[in-house]
């Protein structure tokens, strides 16, 4: 920059940018409002009488920023005038101090819940079943707050969330992408996984599809970002198979109106094919579970029921300080007590084997009241 510059000229000029440097890091927010109180009473004593203090201590503020800029910003006489530089520095003082107020007033302002919108990011199911209450509940309780709620996969929503786009996601538990330090995650429940098929498919012999049989059969699948490709892939490959993904969708709608044209298969969680259950030209079935003994003893925990996704609210530490948002994760957390049973009234898992664990243990705790 300063290489056609005699090195002398260029020391002086660095030393000169350094002492500004250092004129405006050595500025304090007091020491303007001083100078603008001044500037306005045009005396010092009336100055102090205004901001409350003694005369001294205004005198002390403004010799301090004469002492920073390097120039007189007064005329001591009667009045307390402005010198030249105190006229050119006056607007640019006054515009330090409104963004200073303007800024603290915002955040003030957010302390106090007085943010205009919240902005969610949850996955399809979660938006189509789980939040409608919860978000009618929300609105009630700040109905100046505008909601925005994008649905998308699990994946995709924690990096806008990475990204300060959104102040909460709801999405499928993936602990490679909430590691950071800031990061709140909350298990709000486990889902079990089941198969949607066409009513007339030949899956729909079996009450639950052993893994044998399921393996065997093209699947639709969700698209790439979404947890549960990840989970049906991970499972697939645990279990020695090779998972034959024909189509890729990602809407709900889509996955129904696919599979009731043929033999493709699409494994989804019991939020997800709760419409489907209504629907003549579909069928739902549950997954073999994989570890009952051969003697028939029944599984000793949610993992050895069979496939399930977990549902967790992510936040970060600082989003938790804003009152909106503390009460939008309290609300997630109070209707995530029973989220299947409160949008279907259906049994959160249907396999009999289950139900009968439960009549024998009843302190047993249904999908998500014990996470």
């Amino acid at each position: 920059m300063y290489q056609n510059v005699p090195n002398s000229t260029a020391k002086s000029v660095m030393v000169k940018i350094s002492e500004v440097r250092l004129a405006y890091t050595s500025m304090r927010i007091e020491q303007l409002q001083a100078f603008l109180v001044v500037a306005e009473t045009t005396s010092f004593q009336q100055a102090a009488q205004k901001c409350g203090v003694n005369q001294s201590t205004i005198s002390r503020q403004i010799q301090g920023l004469e002492a920073a800029l390097g120039l007189s910003l007064f005329h001591r006489t009667n009045q307390a005038k402005l010198t030249v530089a105190g006229e050119r520095f006056l607007p640019r003082a006054r515009k330090i101090c409104q963004e200073w107020q303007n800024a603290t007033q915002e955040l003030e302002d957010l302390l106090a819940g007085k943010q205009p919108e919240l902005c969610i990011a949850a996955i399809h199911s979660v938006c189509a079943h789980y939040l409608p209450p919860m978000l009618q509940k929300f609105c009630r309780d700040y109905p100046a707050i505008q909601l925005r709620v994008t649905a998308l996969g699990s994946d995709r929503a924690l990096k806008v969330l990475r990204d300060g786009m959104v102040d909460v996601a709801i999405v499928m538990n993936n602990r490679f992408l909430t590691t950071a330090p800031e990061m709140v995650v909350e298990v709000l429940y486990n889902e079990p996984i089941e198969i949607l098929m066409a009513a007339n498919h030949p899956l729909t012999k079996y009450e639950q599809v052993p893994w044998s049989e399921l393996v065997k059969y093209p699947q639709v699948v969700f698209k790439d970002g979404y947890g549960m490709q990840r989970l049906v892939q991970e499972r697939f490959l645990q279990q020695g198979a090779t998972l034959q993904a024909v189509l890729e969708l990602n809407t709900l709608d889509a996955f129904r109106g696919v599979v009731r044209q043929g033999e493709l298969i699409a494994m989804l969680p019991q939020s997800a094919v709760f419409d489907a259950q209504k629907d003549p030209t579909l069928a739902v079935r549950s997954i073999a579970t994989e570890s009952a003994s051969p003697t028939g003893e029944i599984a000793e925990s949610l993992t050895d029921m069979g496939l399930t996704r977990q549902v967790v609210l992510v936040t970060t530490q600082d989003r938790l300080q804003i009152p909106p948002i503390k009460h939008f994760c309290q609300l997630v957390r109070e209707l995530a007590k029973s989220p299947v049973q409160q949008m279907s009234k259906i049994e959160v898992f249907p396999d009999p084997k289950i139900r009968e664990f439960r009549r024998v243990n009843p302190s047993f705790q249904k999908v998500g009241v014990k996470n």
